[in-house]
């Protein structure tokens, strides 16, 4: 594949490398300074860019005829604009907060979780989740999508930054180090807690996951 990086942080870096061990090309790779993109060479466009870029980088994929698997975070508002803009162009969009295998299985463990305690008032649950202090948005996207996973199965309505409500879920977000991310989920009654936790090591998984779905788009 000739791929298109759009943010080249710490995880375009990382996908560049895989991508080219696997035998794809990097044929751009649009930062900041950026002025000209060529999307005729594209056959694919990976986006990690910032929440302020992401959503004309994608667009701008969608209307030059190039599919894009995007992992950018805090742009989510106007998630359903960029969808509308991919159906107008007849292009190809996958999105997700969290390309990392273990997280994807970490989402389904939660979402089985908040059924089987969603009739046992007598549990809070309570997020927390610690990131590198380089990354800009808060809470993650990934501590969203677990938000969105327990309000499906249970009686929760909306989630909360670092506060709490009746029907809220109170998410702690933290930033230290270079933590590339860990996500833990409680449930804390009077007389116990039932805790489930990811944790990930590097950003390889995160890196792999875009790949793989470049690849399968």
């Amino acid at each position: 594949m000739k791929i298109g990086l759009f943010g080249y942080g710490k995880m375009g870096k990382m996908i560049a490398g895989m991508a080219e061990e696997r035998g794809h090309t990097i044929v751009t790779k649009v930062d900041v300074d950026t002025e000209h993109v060529d999307y005729t060479a594209l056959d694919v466009a990976i986006d990690f860019s910032t929440p302020e870029a992401a959503f004309e980088n994608i667009t701008n994929c969608f209307k030059n005829d190039v599919p894009v698997i995007s992992g950018t975070t805090g742009w989510l508002d106007r998630y359903q604009e960029a969808v509308e803009v991919c159906q107008q162009n007849d292009s190809a969009f996958i999105y997700a907060s969290n390309f990392s295998l273990g997280v994807n299985i970490f989402f389904e463990l939660n979402r089985q979780l908040a059924k089987m305690m969603s009739q046992l008032n007598e549990y809070k649950v309570s997020m927390e989740e610690i990131h590198h202090t380089q990354k800009l948005d808060a809470p993650s996207g990934t501590a969203i999508t677990l938000a969105e996973g327990i309000m499906e199965n249970s009686s929760y309505m909306d989630w909360q930054l670092n506060g709490s409500g009746e029907n809220s879920i109170p998410i702690h977000s933290i930033r230290e180090g270079a933590v590339p991310g860990t996500h833990t989920i409680t449930y804390e009654s009077e007389v116990d807690g039932i805790e489930i936790k990811h944790t990930a090591h590097n950003r390889k998984g995160f890196a792999l996951g875009a790949i793989l779905a470049a690849e399968w788009i």
